[in-house]
């Protein structure tokens, strides 16, 4: 923390001496706030972390499209490692806000703005987050480090094979692809959704499922999301393809963890992220293979 500090303190984008203050959160990378002048900024740093395929120059990119889009706060300086934007001043959301029917009206847009209007404003090289791959290349990472649970991969690996086939033929759109409650900010005005990490053209299914599994929706507030999205109820087809995603997006955040546990060296306690995520997992795709065959 001390070296990034330092390295955040010297960038050449001041105007004079500043003083980086921490910020919490943030378990890829470290933030903090500066003051310059009249003008503050977030600083994010973060190295590429090729085992959740988190690739620095991608996050830029899709940082300075999302702007352009209206999505996201402006990049005012990058370099390796390093995203300097503008603070926005606001209420970060929980999760309890996310699953708020009137707060799901405001959010709708904004996925469909990413999905739609970043694409048009995107430059250069451009990743995929497909979950399924990112699902098989996170056993290859634990089982290359000899992870704890290693006797559970197998099983994860052929579940994930299932649900793969479940969602079958999809529509591409660009994702934001990690759409927890902290990564929204309401100004009082507006939202604002940041942090693009894991940016990459995907199905819009699993933003809609991150979403809802990682804000815990009822299934009254599923069936209002996907008929907002999708400006429709949504049919037996839909809910089946909707439903393998959000196990995939559950299995990923575990996975995600169980990686992170072998893998980072950030403070932050992976073991209990993990059995959490995966009791999580185990009750919807139980849940789910009832409801398939009902």
């Amino acid at each position: 923390m001390t070296d990034a500090k330092s390295r955040v303190a010297a960038l050449s984008c001041w105007h004079g001496r500043v003083e980086p203050i921490a910020l919490d959160g943030g378990i890829t990378n470290v933030n903090f706030t500066v003051e310059d002048g009249v003008d503050k900024f977030v600083v994010r740093v973060g190295d590429d972390i090729p085992q959740h395929q988190v690739m620095r120059f991608n996050e830029r990119a899709a940082s300075l499209a999302a702007h352009k889009a209206g999505l996201s706060p402006e990049i005012v300086h990058t370099e390796p490692g390093i995203l300097v934007m503008r603070f926005i001043e606001g209420r970060t959301l929980g999760a309890e806000d996310i699953a708020q029917p009137e707060m799901l009206k405001r959010i709708i847009p904004l996925l469909k703005t990413c999905h739609h209007t970043i694409p048009k404003f995107l430059t250069g090289p451009a990743l995929i987050f497909w979950v399924f791959h990112v699902l098989r290349d996170y056993g290859h990472t634990l089982r290359a480090g000899n992870s704890a649970h290693g006797d559970k991969l197998e099983r994860l690996a052929d579940i994930a094979s299932d649900l793969e086939a479940r969602v079958g033929a999809i529509d591409m759109v660009y994702g934001h692809n990690d759409l927890l409650a902290a990564n929204f900010i309401d100004d009082g005005t507006r939202l604002w959704l940041i942090d693009w990490d894991y940016a990459g053209f995907n199905s819009p299914l699993f933003d809609l499922a991150n979403l809802a599994s990682n804000n815990e929706f009822s299934r009254e507030l599923e069936s209002s999301m996907l008929g907002q999205y999708f400006d429709a109820l949504p049919d037996a087809d839909i809910w089946r393809r909707y439903g393998a995603m959000k196990c995939a997006s559950l299995l990923r955040e575990t996975m995600w963890s169980m990686v992170s546990e072998i893998h980072s060296d950030l403070d932050f306690d992976f073991a209990t992220y993990t059995k959490e995520n995966l009791e999580r997992f185990e009750r919807t795709y139980s849940d789910y293979l009832q409801e398939s065959h009902s």
